[in-house]
């Protein structure tokens, strides 16, 4: 069974993505190696933070399969923010509890009324020994609301509801998230890609 460090300490990513791969993969995260330093995020595209953070956990673990996303929110109106300041849009100590607050208060400031158009955008980054060796990239549109509905998913999803669905992703099974997020996407592609590049004793 291939083994692969998905870098990120969100065990809700983790196991996001832990789903979407399936059995076949063992999947470890960054709490198997707290001894990691974490690499600040300093890309201005969400790729490029993808591959900071790959390649950061890549280089101190030689011959490991190093898988790192980065992902967040863009809504139109707002000239794509909270964008690749997704995770931090409430500033220092952000929650996604705050994070959702201070959208929708900002949303609300617009004074349209919304629905809003926007999406969510995930890159994906694998590298192996200090080197990225793939990138993909998805996305999901759909509209921003001003209240929460639903109470399962994470960051934004209680607010986002994608094209051609009336539930918010808080509200969707995750089974049917897995099916179609901006992650999923972006990972099916990096998926296709380890399947016939990565032999099983790696």
């Amino acid at each position: 069974m291939p083994r692969l460090l998905f870098a990120t300490s969100n065990a809700h990513k983790a196991d996001e993505v832990r789903a979407m791969l399936g059995s076949g993969w063992e999947v470890l995260d960054l709490t198997a190696f707290p001894q990691l330093p974490l690499p600040d995020e300093t890309g201005a595209t969400f790729a490029a933070n993808a591959a900071i953070k790959a390649l950061a956990a890549s280089g101190e673990l030689p011959g490991l399969y190093v898988l790192a996303d980065d992902s967040g929110l863009e809504v139109d109106e707002l000239g794509g923010l909270p964008g690749v300041r997704s995770a931090r849009y409430s500033g220092e100590g952000a929650t996604d509890a705050s994070n959702r607050l201070l959208l929708i208060q900002n949303l609300v400031a617009l004074g349209a009324g919304g629905p809003f158009a926007g999406r969510f955008r995930c890159s994906m980054a694998l590298a192996l020994d200090g080197q990225v060796v793939a990138a993909t990239d998805g996305a999901v549109e759909g509209q921003l609301l001003t209240e929460e509905r639903g109470s399962g998913g994470f960051g934004y999803d209680a607010l986002f509801i994608p094209v051609g669905f009336d539930q918010t992703f808080g509200e969707l099974p995750a089974t049917t998230k897995n099916q179609l997020s901006h992650r999923a996407r972006a990972l099916e592609e990096m998926k296709q890609w380890m399947m016939a590049n990565i032999t099983p004793d790696r």
